[in-house]
């Protein structure tokens, strides 16, 4: 009854403000996120705002809602969720019985009416110039951006403006003054004196921001060292730009493009250039702040990566437009789809040049070098055409950018330069380009800060003593140092020899050993609370897994499990959670750090740096440290986090919009210290960051580089945190003895004499393709051996339960693995798990499965195309092929052929199951 009556008065609500409601909300956006809606409603209101317009849609969303009955639990929770979530902020508040006051309200009424009555003179603006302006304030979401930068492209500026202005009217009140401000640092005086009566000064309420970067006009000027490694490209010969972080290749990789693309139009010939970032967020990086602000005027510049939803296929992208950035996987989909007959796919002979960002990793085995391979391979046909006397098929030019090839682990300066030769090779290089900066030269000043090793360590004695503990019940006998990599390894192995001999004993003990292990390196790197909290949220979730759902049986704990347990919630748990508040007892590095942050910050008149960590765990910690202390606030620190988008780590990982937003609040200021794993090492424009801390952190000769190259700020400072003893500070100096060695190789290559140095590539490049073909030679084999899928049986991992023959499985898009039979729903439980929501265009996840008895999780649930289907993930499985027991992480590991999905066969299914429920 009392749900009954709140849905009564919520819909009364929405009734209420229909008139409201029809002005502020836009569905194409909302719909998306109302699961609530069944997709032949859906389909119907897109159709209506399609054919008809949005305000006839947002009625017959009204109206549908109105006559659903029941409505489910949560609807309305939902509905203003999807508001919020669609860009209808304002919709949403009204919605929520949480309106403007009478006042405002009137007020906001006056300013959308003015922008109605204005509009034919508004339709004059720069369009783009405001949008992104507006973007940066906050008054358009990214949708919106992207809808009128296409309208702009398609329909020309006064269409964009058109859109611009019947987007910002819907946000709540106060965007009628950002936008003023907008017109204003966007140099619109005229418009901004005809929407106030009176010309921009010191009269516009609030903060006037600086004005945003809008794409200029000017032609666009090279220093003499960029025009000097630029010269052989604009010859139309392939090269390797090698220059410093911050000394402008981008710049001369857009200088080149635009060069490339006029000769090719003054001679009639088209011209396709394709930019390859090997990251995301470069993607937008490169399109918004270098190539579209500077070829959008004569060319179509285009971005798109693997995480856009597209609403046409790449193919087309490339073909209507002339300047395409993008993730160098999707290019690789592509090409293969071209390799295998599609008709949707892109050949290279498509393109006239591709540019290859940070090429230092066309290397075996990356997706820069599947495309470079391609290129070889046709190049070498071409030679061999050439002799015949028959057409050659076109090859694109391609232009290399980098600031370290590194010397790919070399000791000694011949094999350092039969690395760079190699890449030289990969990359088909008439030559290695590199350029004296001279003046223009940025070296930040390098610092090693050691810190003592801590006298007492009772914190990392207790979880030694539980360690060994564990080591007595299991009977393990460790070979090497608690609390170390070397360590790590060995129970690892330790796990899954146990998992293959179906010992639970030492498998389940091998598990907690690793969590303690990892808790210890925590202990020695972040706050003594930090790895406290993890152990302890790593208990609480085992736990939960042993707490079967309502209606099952219960889960049952083995003696091993109970032991495990007791010994960290008894007195261990106890003792860490007191020596973990006692600050007496840190480790010295995060003195050392804090030290130096608040140095920087109270030496600098506007500091803004990155701390560089090793694992997404210490990045969030470290973040949250500063943040809690008070020292750091009163020196002005304003500190976040930003790690990768990969899913392999039990951290959640941060989305490309979740980076985005963090490296532009970093870009504006609104954050002066980033926190980062190595995401942001590479390639990320960060111009005015003016120191740069690595802590406890060595990996090679390039990420050192790369991480120094952060600094880009006059007076830029590079500093090394390390503890005594920890090889930290021996290791940055070896990176140095590399990163000397890398500079004399290179010299080495560029004296080379012409001949000697093609003769040496074309030999590279004959072994490269040799080795591709035994390579696919191989695989082809490998495929035509794949073994019926019955030879194979999956149990669990935790208690070794039978679960299911590899005849059971099913794979959906040549990707995700699923058992949708009767009998496997029979043997396990479903959880919900809010961090894995996620949303696609024909599948979502939203919980995991887990094992009925042990509560080992199995995989995820995911809803393809409204089925749900139970997905596996193979690593939580023990696997038994031809009788023998086999560890395996990845579904490609197997050489098994699973059959596809049959989506309409399983379709049917279900709806005979419904339809049998329903009758009875």
């Amino acid at each position: 009854m009392a749900a009954d009556k709140d849905n009564t008065a919520n819909i009364s609500l929405i009734v209420d403000f229909r008139p409201r409601l029809r002005k502020l909300i836009e569905i194409e956006f909302v719909l998306d996120h109302l699961n609530f809606l069944d997709n032949d409603n859906k389909d119907l209101i897109r159709t209506k705002a399609r054919k008809e317009s949005n305000l006839k849609a947002v009625d017959l969303l009204i109206d549908t809602i109105i006559r659903i009955r029941p409505l489910p639990k949560g609807w309305f929770r939902e509905f203003v969720d999807a508001l919020s979530a669609g860009g209808c902020k304002h919709a949403a508040t009204y919605v929520e019985d949480s309106p403007p006051c009478p006042a405002l309200e009137a007020e906001n009424d006056n300013c959308v009416r003015l922008i109605e009555l204005l509009s034919p003179s508004l339709l004059g603006m720069k369009t783009t110039d405001v949008c992104w302006d507006c973007f940066s304030k906050g008054i358009l979401t990214m949708e919106d951006r992207e809808i009128i930068l296409a309208e702009c492209q398609n329909r020309g500026n006064m269409g964009g403006a058109r859109e611009l202005l019947r987007r910002i009217v819907r946000f709540p009140p106060g965007w009628f003054s950002t936008f003023l401000k907008a017109l204003q640092v966007t140099e619109h005086k005229d418009l901004y004196k005809e929407l106030t009566g009176e010309s921009p000064g010191d009269n516009l309420i609030g903060c006037i921001a600086p004005a945003a970067e809008s794409p200029p006009k000017a032609v666009i000027v090279l220093r003499d060292y960029q025009m000097d490694v630029a010269r052989p490209a604009l010859e139309g010969k392939n090269i390797i730009i090698c220059l410093p972080t911050g000394s402008g290749k981008t710049r001369v990789a857009v200088y080149i493009t635009k060069e490339h693309l006029d000769s090719r139009r003054k001679e009639g010939r088209p011209g396709k250039v394709v930019v390859l970032v090997n990251k995301v967020p470069l993607v937008e990086q490169h399109y918004s702040t270098e190539f579209w602000k500077f070829l959008k005027n004569k060319y179509k510049v285009e971005r798109v990566s693997g995480d856009s939803q597209l609403k046409i296929s790449f193919t087309d992208i490339v073909q209507k437009n002339d300047i395409v950035i993008c993730t160098a996987q999707l290019l690789e989909n592509y090409l293969e789809r071209a390799h295998s007959g599609d008709d949707d796919g892109i050949k290279l002979s498509d393109l006239s040049l591709i540019v290859i960002d940070e090429c230092h990793h066309t290397q075996k085995g990356g997706v820069y070098n599947h495309i470079m391979i391609r290129y070889l391979k046709q190049k070498h046909k071409n030679a061999k055409l050439k002799k015949e006397q028959k057409d050659t098929v076109a090859i694109p030019q391609i232009l290399g950018l980098t600031a370290s090839p590194g010397v790919g682990g070399a000791k000694k300066i011949d094999k350092a330069e039969e690395h760079i030769l190699r890449i030289c090779a990969n990359l088909d290089a008439y030559k290695i380009m590199t350029g004296n900066l001279g003046e223009n030269k940025k070296e930040p000043h390098k610092r090693i800060a050691t810190a003592e090793e801590r006298k007492e360590d009772p914190f990392g004695d207790v979880l030694k003593g539980v360690m060994n503990a564990i080591h007595i019940h299991a009977e393990l006998n460790p070979t090497c140092d608690l609390g170390t990599q070397n360590y790590e390894q060995w129970v690892v192995q330790k796990e899954q020899n146990a998992a293959k001999e179906e010992n639970q004993k030492v498998r389940v003990c091998a598990e907690h050993l690793r969590q303690y292990n990892e808790a210890l390196y925590l202990g020695k790197t972040i706050r003594m609370w930090d790895a406290f909290s993890f152990l302890d949220k790593y208990f609480d979730e085992e736990l939960k897994k042993k707490v079967a759902p309502e209606d099952e049986e219960a889960i049952i704990k083995t003696d091993t499990e109970r032991f495990l347990f007791t010994l960290f919630k008894g007195n261990s748990k106890v003792k860490l959670q007191e020596l973990a508040k006692l600050p007496q007892y840190e480790n010295n590095s995060l003195a050392k750090l804090r030290t130096k942050i608040l140095h920087e910050f109270t030496s600098r008149e506007k500091a803004r740096g990155i701390i560089f960590t090793k694992t997404r765990r210490s990045a969030i910690a470290l973040a949250q440290w500063v943040q809690e202390n008070s020292k750091f606030e009163e020196v002005g620190v304003k500190a976040c986090h930003v790690i990768g988008g990969g899913g392999q780590s039990v951290v959640k990982p941060m989305t490309a919009a979740e980076q985005r937003d963090v490296l532009n609040k970093f870009q504006n200021a609104e954050i002066n210290l980033l926190i980062a794993t190595t995401v942001a090492e590479e390639g990320l424009d960060i111009a005015a960051c003016n120191f740069v801390i690595r802590y406890e952190l060595v990996t090679n000769e390039i990420a050192m580089i790369q991480a120094r190259g952060r600094g880009r700020a006059e007076d830029s400072s590079y500093t090394l945190v390390a503890g005594e003893g920890s090889g930290v500070a021996e290791r940055e100096s070896v990176n140095e003895y590399r990163e000397k060695m890398m500079s004399k190789a290179i010299d080495k290559v560029k004296k080379l004499d012409q001949e000697e140095y093609e003769k040496r590539i074309k030999e590279f490049q004959i072994q490269a393709i040799m080795e591709e073909r035994v390579r696919t030679t191989k695989k082809k084999q490998k495929g035509m051996k794949k073994e019926s899928p019955s030879k194979v049986k999956f149990s669990c991992r935790s208690c070794n339960k039978p679960v299911c023959s590899g005849e059971d499985v099913e794979i959906i898009e040549n990707m995700h693995r699923v058992n949708v039979t009767p009998q496997f729903k029979e043997l396990f439980i479903q959880r919900e798990n809010t961090s894995l929501v996620k949303r696609l265009l024909d599948y979502e996840t939203n919980g995991f499965i887990a094992c009925k008895d042990c509560g080992q999780r199995w995989g995820s649930m995911m809803l393809y195309r409204g089925i749900e289907c139970p997905c596996l993930h193979v690593k939580n499985f023990l696997v038994t092929y031809d009788e023998k027991r086999k560890n395996v992480n990845k579904w490609s590991e197997l050489g098994i052929q699973l059959p596809a999905f049959d989506y309409a066969e399983h379709a049917r299914s279900v709806a005979e199951s419904s339809e049998d429920e329903e009758s009875m």
